[in-house]
């Protein structure tokens, strides 16, 4: 198909493809390649014929889950699986079942095949699994760990698959024609227990996603019996939290969990959980969070060890065996495991987020839910499943009892019906002449006629009649509970509760209460020691230890580089760089690495991602953020605002108008007690001044006052701390207030300038 746009509308133009293309003429040829008149359909309509279909196809029927708590595809590989007859003890190849399903599921096997993985007791992606299987079918918590070809394994359905089909052939469900018409399959599974909050489901389909974290099975059945005797009950009083095949501890925060079951979207917190064998120095994870596998947290663990985040570790490794899964960590000498597990809980998988969005089809339409409407839809299908299934038991309970009606006709004269049958020459007309004969109605005829000659008796027909009074009483009954919403729900109960003695399900997933489990800080896991700080002109940052800096103190720069700025401090302090384009960045000392005087050490601009042709001009160790911050202009202004505006609440790196931009600073001061500093101009005068004098102002961007008076087209060329200076007269520059014009610097004192 050809595609050609003319202002903002696409044009089609269906192309045929001929092996043996006709010759055409030159007319023709000329107006094949004429431009496309605007008489085609636009893309939005394209779009909403052909592409819209699609969408709904994948919304309806592959990705989101029903009711039942399965996609199509599960569906028709357990009903598959239920018409083969694997509901007994005897296994078959995973290979037949794959290609029986086939018959109703016709998108390939390796995707059928895939689909019964998931469902596998040894796959343990489900908490209630639905296959009893024998072979390799892989571990959901191993990403590597391949799962056998479908030939070599077995597979039948679980015990639990009583509960799915029990009222299959009792009209409790609809069936519609597979793919191609030869068969029939069921819309749903008339599940007794609501399998949509048990099994664990995800789906991504056009435009919308489906994500179901699953549940214990008996407390969904307590809940569901809780919900059904009160619709206000305490949901979280019987469901507390989700419940994973491969256990972990959820951290529970009750009020997120709520909105949970209110919304039917949000997510929660779920760690591993883990051993300390001292007697080997190692820690032993047994149990991680569903949404992880164990090479990712490896594989995480292995990097930090590699980038010298994490020193304590000497060794990891895989230890999974058939007796479930093991992460082995070998610890150095020294270590202390819970604050280690502490930071590799924040730093790897082995702490993960499980994200809820519980996108459910109701009646072919997608809606997100939340517990309690989930469970009010799930019980409105429930009874009109079980109406159904009591319609249809009635129903064969009335047909038999007017069958048995007209048996009990035929009691008062069974010489009679023989010598009907007897007489009647013709095998067409003995239905017709026992009707005539006893006033009965065809099918009680056909009963009649039927029946076996050794049955012929008093005692059989009087054994059959004796039922119609018990099937009388049932009648009743069943009507009785059609007319009774709460009989109808009473019955949904008794399931229920069956199945919570029949199927016992202890929580795997512990729950750990939010408040009770220690914040990690990341500072208390981080080591403080002495550094030395080193930043160039052009912007190299160097942290080096004392220890490094006795050995070798000999600064490497790149050439034409040198040294700009250095200090002393610690290594969990945080440092503050301003910049030429008024910006300040905060960060750790410990986000540096540490290196070594004979490297050029971090490019500030590039580690610290400053915007293009930015450099830094300055750095601060804030501390507590005490003091104030003194900025002098190259028009002789100097600015004094409280270092404090530089604090913030959040985690902010980067904060803008850090000040003023109406004169390029020349230089900066962290004062925390006033001192006297020394300015220079480019007219050879210089101004010493105490900070005391110059006032404070409450936002950083303050162009300040003027400090040193300029004429013409002079201005400020640096300044420092008095104190750095040795002038042979230093009074004769010093000025009480200001605006000053300064001093002409003596022949004796021009020297200074040049040991800045």
């Amino acid at each position: 198909m050809l595609c050609i746009r003319f202002t903002g509308t696409y044009y089609y133009k269906e192309r045929s493809i001929s092996y043996m293309p006709k010759k055409k003429n030159k007319q023709e040829q000329k107006k094949e390649y004429h431009p496309l008149e605007p008489s085609s359909q636009r893309i939005t309509q394209t779009l909403r014929e052909n592409y819209m279909p699609y969408a709904m196809s994948v919304i309806v029927s592959r990705a989101i889950p029903e009711l039942d708590g399965f996609k199509p595809s599960h569906r028709k590989l357990l009903y598959t699986m239920y018409k083969m007859g694997l509901m007994g003890q005897t296994r078959t190849k995973s290979a037949n079942i794959v290609g029986q399903t086939m018959k109703l599921n016709p998108h390939g096997d390796s995707a059928i095949y895939e689909t019964m993985v998931r469902l596998t007791r040894g796959n343990e992606a489900l908490l209630t699994p639905f296959v009893d299987s024998k072979g390799n079918f892989g571990k959901v918590y191993s990403r590597d760990m391949a799962y056998a070809a479908s030939r070599y394994t077995e597979a039948k359905l679980d015990k639990i698959c009583a509960e799915l089909f029990r009222d299959i052939d009792t009209d409790a469900v609809d069936f519609v024609d597979n793919y191609d018409g030869e068969l029939k399959e069921p819309t749903l599974l008339p599940t007794t227990f609501p399998n949509i909050l048990v099994s664990a489901n995800t789906g991504i389909a056009v435009g919308m996603a489906s994500s179901f974290c699953g549940f214990n099975l008996e407390e969904v059945c307590r809940t569901t019996i809780a919900y059904i005797e009160d619709n206000n009950c305490d949901l979280m009083a019987t469901l507390p939290a989700p419940d994973f095949p491969t256990g972990g501890e959820i951290i529970l925060d009750r009020a997120q969990m709520q909105k949970i079951y209110d919304t039917g979207r949000g997510s929660f917190k779920i760690r591993s959980k883990w051993r300390y064998v001292k007697k080997e120095n190692l820690i032993e994870v047994v149990q991680i969070p569903y949404t992880t596998t164990i090479e990712a947290i490896i594989d995480k663990i292995a990097d930090l060890v590699k980038s010298g985040k994490v020193r304590e570790i000497s060794d990891i490794r895989d230890e999974s065996d058939l007796s479930g899964l093991k992460i082995a960590i070998d610890l150095k000498r020294g270590t202390d495991p819970d604050k280690l597990m502490d930071r590799l809980m924040q730093l790897t998988p082995l702490m993960d987020s499980c994200s809820c969005n519980f996108n459910v089809l109701i009646h072919g339409m997608p809606k997100v839910l939340g517990v309690r409407s989930i469970l009010e839809e799930w019980v409105k299908w429930r009874t009109e499943c079980k109406r159904r299934t009591i319609r249809f038991d009635l129903a064969k309970k009335k047909e038999k009892l007017h069958l048995l009606l007209g048996l009990k006709t035929i009691l008062l004269d069974i010489d009679k019906a023989i010598h009907i049958i007897r007489h009647t020459e013709k095998d067409a007309e003995v239905v017709p002449n026992l009707m005539e004969g006893f006033g009965i109605d065809q099918p009680q005829a056909e009963y009649i006629a039927e029946i076996k000659l050794r049955h012929i008796n008093k005692e059989y027909i009087l054994k059959r009649i004796e039922e119609t009074e018990g099937l009388e009483n049932e009648i009743a009954r069943l009507e009785g509970i059609l007319k009774s919403d709460a009989k109808v729900r009473r019955l949904i109960i008794r399931e229920l509760e069956n199945i919570i003695k029949k199927y016992p399900s202890p929580r795997k997933s512990d729950i750990l209460d939010a408040d009770q489990v220690e914040q990690f800080e990341e500072e208390d896991h981080i080591e403080d020691y002495p550094v030395h700080l080193f930043l160039s002109r052009e912007g190299y940052f160097k942290k080096i230890t004392a220890q490094s800096l006795r050995g070798a103190s000999d600064q490497k720069f790149k050439e034409g580089d040198s040294l700009m700025q250095t200090l002393d401090s610690s290594n969990k302090q945080e440092i503050l760089f301003l910049t030429d384009k008024q910006q300040a960045y905060k960060a750790h000392l410990y986000d540096f690495d540490d290196t070594k005087a004979s490297t050029l050490g971090d490019y500030l601009p590039a580690k610290l991602s400053m915007d293009e042709d930015e450099h830094v001009v300055f750095m601060l160790l804030p501390g507590d953020y005490t003091g104030s911050m003194v900025v002098l202009f190259e028009n002789g202004k100097a600015a004094r605002f409280e270092l404090s505006s530089f604090a913030t609440k959040t985690n902010r790196r980067r904060l803008t108008g850090a000040y003023s931009d109406r004169s390029p600073a020349k230089a900066f001061f962290h004062v925390i007690h006033d001192c006297d500093i020394t300015i220079f101009a480019t007219n050879g005068r210089a101004l010493t001044i105490n900070t005391a004098i110059i006032p404070a102002k409450s936002t950083r961007t303050t162009v300040g006052v003027q400090a040193m008076v300029l004429r013409g087209t002079h201005t400020v060329t640096h300044a420092c701390y008095a104190m750095e200076l040795s002038f042979t007269q230093p009074k004769r520059y010093v000025s009480h207030s200001i605006p000053s014009i300064g001093a002409l610097l003596k022949d004796e004192d021009k020297g200074q300038m040049s040991l800045l």
